[in-house]
């Protein structure tokens, strides 16, 4: 759960991404492939540390599955979107469960984007750089 970054600073140029997915593989995959891409990374397991993670390392985005323990997904968007300090991550859920109807919940409660496991990696990339930009430009402003 730890910052990846070990240099101490955040480039302004390298974003920070937060993985939270209870299954340990998967987040191995998703921060090999992240930090091929140059994003930074940190990780949570489950529902309860995601929000202290993502309080203490204020990522610039989130990839989130809905189906976690100590609460689920839905759980945390509706915590983060209650924090005024964490309101404004952009939150990208990848999950395994049925889109049909959990797209729709998603996207009412803050999620800027859907996917189904398993994703295909451009598709995620492409989607985490549209997220990201406005995100990006909005710290450099701030």
């Amino acid at each position: 759960m730890a910052n990846e970054n070990k240099s101490g600073g955040q480039p302004l140029n390298r974003a920070k991404i937060m993985i939270v997915d209870d299954d340990p593989d998967l987040r191995r995959a998703l921060k090999l492939r992240l930090r091929a891409n140059q994003y930074e990374t940190v990780s949570a397991s489950d529902g309860y540390s995601a929000i202290a993670v993502a309080q203490k390392e204020h990522p610039n985005l989130i990839i989130l599955d809905l189906g976690l323990p100590a609460g689920d997904g839905f759980n945390v968007m509706q915590r983060l979107q209650e924090s005024d300090n964490l309101s404004d991550i952009p939150v990208i859920v990848l999950t395994a469960r049925d889109p049909q109807g959990n797209e729709q919940l998603s996207l009412a409660g803050g999620a800027t984007a859907f996917f189904q496991k398993p994703v295909d990696n451009n598709e995620l990339l492409e989607a985490i750089r549209a997220n990201l930009q406005p995100a990006l430009t909005k710290a450099l402003h701030s």
